[in-house]
């Protein structure tokens, strides 16, 4: 019962914040997820998350003024975790000076301090990325089509294809990947480290634990970091 409950609250939390994705997104563009890329991503993660089209369209419908609601705004946060870890939190919130203080409390708590914006970015490229699994397409294909569509790379594994796209061109080359191949697995803007710090199980333990707490909040939608861990050390700390 109490793995239910802890489960049954992690997918609220995630539905919760996918809702904030929809309205914020329905809100910028047209209401309309065929007229509004952002919106279409964000319905689509849904519909993955096994969210219904009702609370769907409910949250699309309350976004567009028929139903009023919270008024989101799109903050990021920076800072140093433990370490000397870079991180970056995404949150969509309609109160800016509480989820300040959140933020600044949790990275205080664990050993890190928040900073200035553009403290950390500079270690980081903003990306778009489109996933597919691998039954798809072949590796040779997929390189193919995503330079085609105006794509910057394509890795493959036995994993699945992971294309990856300027912010500009991120849903040119989405919506064309799309019309040849069908939904992508997972389509979104991250950031990317383009330097990473190799930690020890102890650093490991309490960085995790800061990104743990971050992205239980409510009001973060998105947590990146610079780092790397052995796969012995997060076979430990997963156990």
């Amino acid at each position: 019962m109490h793995r239910k409950g802890a489960q049954d609250a992690k997918r609220a939390r995630v539905f919760a914040k996918i809702i904030r994705e929809i309205t914020v997104s329905a809100r910028e563009g047209l209401p309309d997820p065929a007229a509004n890329p952002r919106l279409r991503s964000a319905v689509s993660f849904a519909l993955k998350q096994n969210m219904t089209r009702d609370t769907i369209e409910r949250a699309i419908k309350k976004a567009s003024g028929a139903g009023g609601g919270e008024d989101y705004q799109a903050v990021r946060y920076e800072g140093y975790g433990p370490a000397g870890v870079a991180v970056i939190v995404e949150a969509l919130t309609d109160n800016r000076n509480r989820t300040a203080s959140v933020i600044r409390a949790a990275f205080n708590k664990h050993g890190g301090a928040l900073g200035e914006t553009n403290s950390v970015s500079f270690m980081f490229n903003r990306l778009g990325v489109v996933s597919y699994p691998a039954n798809v397409a072949d590796a040779d294909t997929m390189l193919e089509a995503a330079i085609e569509a105006g794509a910057d790379d394509a890795q493959s594994t036995p994993d699945g294809h992971e294309v990856t796209t300027s912010m500009d061109d991120f849903f040119a080359v989405r919506d064309a990947l799309e019309q040849r191949f069908g939904p992508p697995a997972e389509a979104k803007i991250e950031w990317r480290p383009n330097m990473t710090t190799m930690l020890d199980e102890e650093k490991a333990a309490s960085v995790l634990k800061l990104l743990d707490v971050l992205e239980d909040d409510d009001d973060v939608q998105n947590v990146y970091a610079n780092f790397d861990i052995s796969e012995e050390i997060m076979q430990k700390l997963s156990a």
